[in-house]
């Protein structure tokens, strides 16, 4: 099991640095620097860029060995996308089940993320935004589509967010319409302000990736 979590954990970081551009196509990725660079055996390194040319995100290349695939703006775009769909109707489904005590705790949390914006405390944002999803989704009764969301959850590079301008800005205001529709019981706009809310972030990280992308 703890192999098992270690290459999860060196597959996220990888996942994470493609996606926001800091490993570029064609880049090599070499399991020994990987392993130095995070501390852990070649074992789980091994396995997490398995898994990462089966998702797509590498390639074996002949005396090469792994190098980083060509990723778009489109391809963040779409992942986003499919993202906000299953995350709306997760939003959706919570304001319809939502309870007294999950509104009054979700309205607290709020609070405190938006103090969080406000004094540029990106990392405790961060850590806010995650309860705060997470959260909602729990209030939606859905263990499947919680499941489902998951496969998208991992292609959020949250570490990066905080070197995209306006992000804290975005987070704050997008949040206070999901939590809006939610305390009121409001399926429809809780469905439209999450998917809202997923399709920006996206969209941030998409602008982020073809600015560090151009020549």
């Amino acid at each position: 099991m703890q192999r098992r979590q270690l290459s999860d954990e060196v597959a996220s970081y990888l996942r994470q640095s493609i996606m926001a551009g800091e490993l570029g196509p064609g880049t090599s990725v070499r399991a020994e620097a990987v392993g130095e660079a995070l501390d852990v055996s070649a074992t789980p390194v091994r396995e997490a860029l398995h898994a990462l040319r089966a998702e797509g995100f590498l390639e074996l290349v002949p005396r090469r060995g792994f190098t980083v695939r060509a990723l778009t703006a489109t391809d963040i775009r779409d992942i986003f996308e499919a993202h906000a769909l299953v995350a709306g109707e997760l939003a959706a489904r919570a304001a319809e089940r939502v309870t007294d005590a999950q509104v009054a705790d979700l309205v607290e949390q709020h609070a405190e993320l938006m103090r969080a914006a406000e004094e540029g405390d990106t990392q405790r944002l961060e850590q806010l935004n995650d309860e705060f999803h997470r959260r909602i989704y729990l209030a939606a009764g859905s263990e499947r589509l919680r499941w489902a969301l998951g496969n998208f959850v991992k292609y959020v590079p949250s570490a990066f967010y905080a070197q995209i301008d306006g992000w804290p800005e975005t987070t704050a205001e997008d949040h206070s319409a999901v939590c809006d529709a939610v305390v009121a019981h409001d399926a429809d706009g809780a469905r439209a302000a999450m998917a809202q809310h997923i399709r920006n972030a996206g969209e941030k990280l998409a602008d982020y990736f073809e600015r560090r992308q151009a020549p």
